[in-house]
């Protein structure tokens, strides 16, 4: 059975067709304002770097929205003109010996702001679509590409898979924890106190942990008996994972800490990192059980040592306006994002040798904002703006 969305908002409205011819009187200009404003604000036409052609840039409008042959070459037109690329805004790539590819695919309904992907024990990548309420599974062998919808109000921030099938998700905007089974589309949810949960992750224990960044909170699900117990913490906290012995790692997005709870009695303490302007967006831990994380606001990365406290820190290579967001360590090498470049940059680095090496992604202008590590070491992405769910096969 396949499942849709329910395709009830404006935006996504706007995103699925588009037949009509511009008049004598057409403004391109005002077309523009009004249908990207729809999905996003126009700053982000600014943001949208790397496009300096009308080619170029009915490709990436493509991804996003369908219009008709004349609006498409008008609009094209008009932004390469205006919103030419910026020089400052490329990244610094560094060469280096490690293999990569790159796969792309664009997912199904335009404007969902594809998003989180993650694989599925039987091998599957899904994903979020969270500005149409859905998740969306992927096929990598025969790109096949299926999408689920959620409560029309979820607009589900991220999603994490279980053992037995099911793919739970924080609906970000109805504050609920949901379980989406897959094999009938039916959803169970959760109401959280908390108003915006964010990130989730499955505990050996069983129970999910959860983050949710506005509302300034940690909790914990019992998925089987539906227990669910909140605690107070500092301000935003963003990813989360399961340390080497058990405690759980908190990024924190609103003060220069990284945060550690034990997974029982939610106690908390606090690791501060140098710099009261550190803001950390992910984080991850390598086999020594150091913490990996983005010091997004400074351009860094950074390592902490969770025995001692000893923080180690390195200038990501596009500088202190590169952004890092994203973070996955695998075979204790280090893999993450500039967000703040365009087109966006996924950054390797090795701890042993301390070198760097950087790839621009095809098409790198909607931000990765997670990533996912594979059972066979290859690396998921994603382009939140253009709707696209990518996987990154790493070689030698």
């Amino acid at each position: 059975m396949r499942f849709y969305a329910a395709l009830s908002l404006l935006w996504v409205g706007i995103a699925q067709a588009d037949v009509s011819v511009p008049s004598p009187d057409y403004d391109v200009k005002t077309d523009i304002a009004e249908t990207c404003s729809a999905c996003h604000g126009l700053r982000y036409l600014d943001l949208a770097q790397g496009y300096d052609t009308p080619q170029e840039w009915s490709h990436l409008i493509a991804s996003m929205v369908t219009l008709s042959p004349a609006r498409d070459e008008a609009v094209s037109r008009y932004l390469a003109t205006n919103h030419p690329h910026k020089p400052s805004k490329a990244p610094i790539l560094v060469p280096g010996s490690t293999n990569i590819v790159i796969d792309e695919w664009i997912t199904p309904t335009l404007g969902q702001r594809t998003r989180d992907p993650i694989e599925a024990p039987d091998g599957a990548i899904w994903w979020t679509g969270m500005w149409a309420s859905l998740v969306g599974r992927l096929d990598p062998d025969t790109g096949k590409m299926t999408e689920f919808p959620l409560p029309s109000s979820a607009r589900p921030h991220s999603i994490v898979p279980d053992d037995e099938g099911f793919i739970w998700y924080t609906g970000n905007s109805n504050g609920t924890i949901g379980r989406l089974n897959p094999a009938d589309g039916s959803i169970k949810e959760f109401p959280t106190q908390a108003r915006d949960p964010h990130t989730a992750v499955f505990h050996p224990n069983g129970s999910l942990y959860f983050t949710s960044q506005h509302s300034n909170m940690l909790g914990r699900l019992n998925p089987k008996t539906g227990d669910l117990i909140e605690v107070d913490t500092r301000r935003k906290p963003y990813g989360i994972k399961v340390g080497k012995d058990g405690d759980l790692f908190v990024a924190f997005n609103g003060t220069n800490a990284i945060g550690r709870m034990d997974p029982q009695t939610l106690s908390l303490s606090y690791y501060d990192i140098p710099d009261e302007a550190t803001r950390i967006r992910r984080l991850d831990l390598d086999s020594n059980g150091n913490v990996w994380f983005v010091n997004s606001s400074l351009g860094k990365i950074g390592r902490l040592n969770v025995e001692t406290g000893a923080v180690t820190q390195w200038d990501s290579p596009s500088g202190a306006t590169s952004h890092p967001y994203s973070m996955t360590v695998i075979d204790d090498v280090v893999w993450y994002n500039e967000s703040g470049m365009r087109p966006d940059a996924l950054v390797r680095f090795d701890p042993e040798s301390e070198r760097f090496q950087s790839w621009a992604i095809p098409s790198g202008v909607g931000i990765i904002r997670h990533t996912w590590k594979t059972r066979d070491g290859d690396l998921l992405i994603h382009q939140s703006s253009s709707n696209r769910v990518g996987r990154v096969r790493i070689g030698d």
